[in-house]
């Protein structure tokens, strides 16, 4: 019984002690300690609020941290905590009043990231130990067994600038074995905007001691749901949008940057008039990005949408806010039934009610210019294909009084050709060569503008078999008949319109020796035209 009194003894006053010791001992008294070794370690003022100590967990916390930011970036906080825990070992606290940190902890921590036109951050001169003149006895390589960030957001944006920042939420980070001289491992976690998420698992260090933006790292990077347009990834000016998918590696050494993985995009929307694309777009790339020089090369690098692919290749650089492209684009014998339904997610409309069926594309694409401005240049080539659900002799013949033209509710075409320029003022198609073996041939140029408003200048070689009213009224017959006409309305409900001017001056010209003047071949030249307007409803104007 003595014994066992003995030991309530001990055990009472030990639990006096514990309870008695944040009273005795102020830990405040090692604020200025504190303060003044973070300050020395990251180079910036360091700012703690009110400590206590807890025997139990073996720390000491503060009500709130903040951490200045850059003078030439910012006069408010770089990082503002609503608390700080600083584990610490409680021996060489108690007896000595040494104060030896083992682990800390950011709670709700509050971070801005900036950078500037040159593209230099506001994390750069952490760790140069300008900002602080630190005691003799601090010690400017601070090491930490574990850095630990809970519920944080992230503020990223453009210095000077009045673009709104992109916000990362619910930031939580693990760092092991903190040291600013040596490799450290780290976790990174955040909600994106647009509640995609990320995670990064890797290793980094030592911290660079004249610029912490080049530090050396190499992680692997896992986005799931990455909003582009909500993200910011992508100016809303460009139209681009969708969800996408990321996996990947990338290795730092402080200069250059070098990315390798995979990224899949649902819902793809690649102009402003564009739709969500029904099906996935793949991507495997492989990237370099120089940091200095803010620019970057993209290694040839695949692009799938089901059975069709193309190799996308060229180069990247970061002007301001702005991301300036000149990539090339190459594509071989797509098949068309996969391309159909991505040719929405372009802002490319075909006829209502028709698809393209069967056959294969080639195409050979630029893609240059800034992301909200795209021009997107090259020649297309379709072959042995179908465009069912529309007519195009069909089309004709209400205009042309068309017969012996093809039947049915399809286009069979052989060869379809063209030079496509698409940019933010509308799109240009040169060179149109369409050959529909049991119609003819049909050329031409023309426009559509950014409200899919078309104008077309097209003119129709007819094969043999195909008369038109124009070719019987002309006393032509069928050899060597063509039809010069235009295409108005807009890509999904086209109208064609004879162009009786140029029937005219290509077909009649030579029979009714010139078509201007007050001679007996003009008079005869207007009485023709007005015979040809009536067959479309239309009269010559009068003089």
């Amino acid at each position: 019984m003595k014994a066992l009194k003995i030991i309530g003894i001990i055990v009472a006053v030990l639990f006096l002690i514990v309870i008695a010791l944040p009273f005795v001992l102020n830990v405040n008294e090692f604020r200025p300690r504190i303060e003044n070794d973070l300050s020395a370690a990251l180079g910036r003022q360091v700012k703690v609020g009110n400590l206590k100590l807890s025997i139990l967990t073996g720390s000491v916390s503060a009500d709130d941290l903040s951490i200045a930011d850059d003078p030439s970036f910012s006069t408010t906080p770089f990082v503002r905590a609503k608390a700080l825990d600083v584990g610490v070992q409680m021996i060489p606290l108690i007896f000595s009043k040494s104060l030896q940190i083992t682990n800390i902890e950011l709670d709700e921590p509050q971070v801005v990231l900036l950078h500037s036109a040159s593209g230099k951050w506001n994390f750069s001169t952490l760790g140069t130990r300008t900002a602080a003149k630190p005691s003799e006895s601090s010690n400017p390589n601070l090491s930490v067994g574990k850095l630990t960030v809970k519920n944080g957001s992230l503020s990223m944006g453009t210095a000077n600038s009045s673009a709104k920042p992109t916000v990362y939420q619910n930031v939580n980070v693990s760092v092991s074995d903190f040291s600013l001289t040596s490799q450290f491992p780290f976790t990174l976690s955040a909600t994106l905007p647009g509640n995609g998420s990320l995670k990064l698992d890797g290793k980094a260090g030592p911290i660079d001691a004249a610029d912490a933006a080049v530090t050396p790292v190499q992680a692997q990077i896992i986005i799931k749901k990455l909003d582009l347009a909500a993200s910011g990834f992508m100016p809303p000016e460009s139209g681009i949008a969708g969800l996408a998918d990321f996996d990947g590696n990338f290795t730092s050494d402080g200069h250059e940057v070098h990315s390798t993985g995979t990224v899949q995009a649902n819902n793809l929307k690649l102009s402003p008039k564009g739709k969500p694309a029904p099906r996935p777009v793949d991507v495997k790339y492989d990237a370099t990005y120089r940091l200095q020089q803010q620019a970057g090369q993209i290694s040839p690098s695949d692009v799938s949408y089901g059975k069709a692919l193309a190799l996308i290749a060229g180069s990247f650089e970061m002007k301001g806010e702005s991301t300036i492209v000149d990539l090339r684009v190459n594509a071989d014998g797509m098949p068309v039934d996969d391309l159909d339904t991505l040719l929405p997610a372009l802002g490319v409309s075909l006829p209502s009610g028709s698809s393209l069926q069967g056959g294969t594309l080639n195409a050979n694409f630029t893609i240059a210019g800034p992301l909200e401005k795209l021009v997107i240049a090259g020649p297309v080539k379709l072959s042995n294909t179908k465009l069912a659900g529309f007519n195009f002799a069909s089309k004709l013949s209400e205009v042309s009084k068309l017969s012996g033209a093809p039947q049915g509710q399809d286009t069979l075409i052989q060869n379809f050709s063209a030079d496509v320029r698409m940019a933010p003022a509308g799109t240009t198609t040169d060179n149109i060569n369409l050959n529909v073996p049991s119609f003819g041939v049909i050329t031409g140029n023309g426009t559509v503008s950014p409200s899919n408003a078309l104008n077309y200048k097209m003119n129709a070689a007819l094969t043999g078999g195909v008369v038109t009213g124009l070719t019987q009224l002309a006393g032509m017959g069928n050899k060597g008949a063509t039809l010069p006409f235009m295409i108005e309305g807009t890509s999904s409900s086209p109208r064609f319109v004879p162009d009786i001017q140029g029937m005219l001056g290509s077909q009649l010209k030579s029979r009714l020796g010139g078509l201007g003047g007050q001679s007996a071949g003009g008079q005869n030249a207007g009485s023709v035209v007005n015979a040809i307007g009536g067959l479309f409803g239309k009269k010559k104007k009068q003089q």
